[in-house]
């Protein structure tokens, strides 16, 4: 533990497990307390946030809220308190061709992966202000950066989530506030385990076969972004080191975008 970021303290929605919890982890090491958030009852999400707070020694908490409502979005940044650290780490994703996409699918990408952006930002940037300090990372994607077919809804958003990082920056330079976007690539998730176990099954590749498979056409590097690095550029962010970091749009994709 750093302690760099002692006496900070942090939001990170969708941070019950899998990215959004390795970035709580990672900024609980440096010694800042942590809001957790996401769809789970209370007494589901204890357990994490417990294990958190013991292992770390920092304060944590959690608050359940649909980020699709900006009602329950407002009553999550009143029950988090004062926000040095926001991460908007929370998504949604459908898929389906553009002609073919229910409309409510479009309306719920836009709502959780774009509008609760805004309403984080606009809500936590005046206690930011008035301290002198803040730091917001918006956790954007390869998406964010390239097409592809049958996700209209997560391309949009995650790109849109770039124009509202790089207008919050400008906005807050002058500010002690920082404003960054993160473009991840393909990350081992449950659901890319599922279908490498699905090729394992139906096609009898071996595990190194069906990793290559579903990496094809992604990362040059040939392996999956560890979620703990990702978490760690967030970390680094946040730190004295990334001061003069901001309106940045940082690519974690093993030479995806690159290619």
């Amino acid at each position: 533990m750093s302690g760099e970021l002692h006496g900070r303290r942090a939001l990170v929605t969708g941070s019950t497990g899998g990215l959004g919890l390795a970035v709580a982890r990672r900024l609980a090491c440096d010694g800042c307390g942590v809001v957790l958030h996401g769809l789970a009852a209370p007494g589901a999400a204890e357990e994490v946030r417990a294990a958190l707070s013991r292992e770390f020694g920092v304060a944590a908490d959690y608050h359940r809220a649909d980020l699709a409502e900006p009602a329950q979005i407002a009553s999550l940044i009143e029950a988090a308190g004062p926000l040095d650290i926001l991460v908007n780490n929370a998504a949604t994703r459908h898929f389906a061709a553009i002609d073919t996409m229910a409309p409510e699918d479009w309306e719920a990408d836009l709502a959780v992966n774009l509008s609760a952006a805004f309403h984080t930002i606009r809500l936590a940037l005046p206690g930011m202000r008035s301290r002198g300090w803040g730091r917001i990372v918006n956790m954007s994607s390869i998406y964010g950066l390239i097409g592809t077919p049958d996700r209209v809804g997560y391309v949009v958003t995650k790109t849109g989530l770039i124009g509202l990082t790089r207008a919050v920056a400008l906005e807050t330079a002058k500010h002690g506030i920082t404003c960054n976007a993160l473009c991840p690539g393909t990350s081992l998730t449950p659901g890319i385990e599922h279908r490498i176990h699905g090729l394992m099954e139906v096609e009898g590749m071996d595990q190194a076969a069906a990793t290559a498979a579903v990496l094809h056409g992604k990362q040059p590097t040939g392996r999956f972004v560890e979620a703990g690095a990702i978490a760690d550029m967030v970390g680094f962010l946040c730190g004295r080191s990334g001061r003069d970091i901001t309106g940045a749009v940082l690519p974690m994709d093993g030479g995806w975008s690159a290619a």
